[in-house]
């Protein structure tokens, strides 16, 4: 089930779901408004091939402002930190304004239940002009929606408690350990 405004407000204001900070017209009908942090990484430009056995080299990127050049990929950060209950999980929709510039945000569209931490955003610039973004802007949502049970086995994993744009990890993932 998908919760409304008033079930958000209600489980933001009793602490059972966090997302700080958190203004109240951050609470959409169906979804919160979460904001554009000023942490971002962009992929080392001297990488020849990504490969998901070994780490990736990111350049750290600190700014009130940044420009995305066209057909350009990078990664940042939300402001608001959140922490799932274990019985609920999220989905990060990009704003449709922000994707009618050409904008691409993605999170891998999902967050697990047990999840806590700021949502590090995938963001692809599809347009042929640079694209400005700004810190504090809105960026992208969350929806939210309530499971079955508690899952049996929540979120605990290699991007537990981020606070800043982390890059892919998929080196640690259970194939690449044999």
């Amino acid at each position: 089930m998908i919760l409304s405004d008033g079930g958000l407000k209600s489980l933001i204001d009793n602490g059972d779901l966090v997302i700080e900070p958190i203004t109240p017209e951050s609470i959409q009908p169906a979804s919160v408004d979460c904001r554009l942090g000023d942490h971002f990484l962009v992929v080392e430009e001297q990488t020849s091939v990504l490969s998901m056995s070994e780490e990736i080299q990111y350049k750290e990127v600190v700014a009130d402002k940044i420009t995305i050049p066209p057909h350009t990929f990078l990664l940042a950060t939300t402001m608001e930190y959140i922490k799932l209950p274990d019985n609920m999980v999220s989905f990060v929709e990009g704003r449709s304004s922000i994707g009618r510039m050409g904008l691409f945000i993605q999170n891998a569209g999902w967050v697990d239940p047990g999840f806590e931490g700021k949502i590090t955003l995938e963001l692809y610039n599809a347009n042929s002009f640079p694209i400005e973004l700004e810190a504090g802007r809105r960026i992208c949502q969350l929806v939210f929606g309530t499971m079955d049970a508690p899952a049996l086995k929540p979120y605990r994993g290699k991007y537990q408690g981020q606070r800043k744009s982390v890059g892919s990890r998929v080196f640690k993932d259970s194939e690449n350990q044999l």
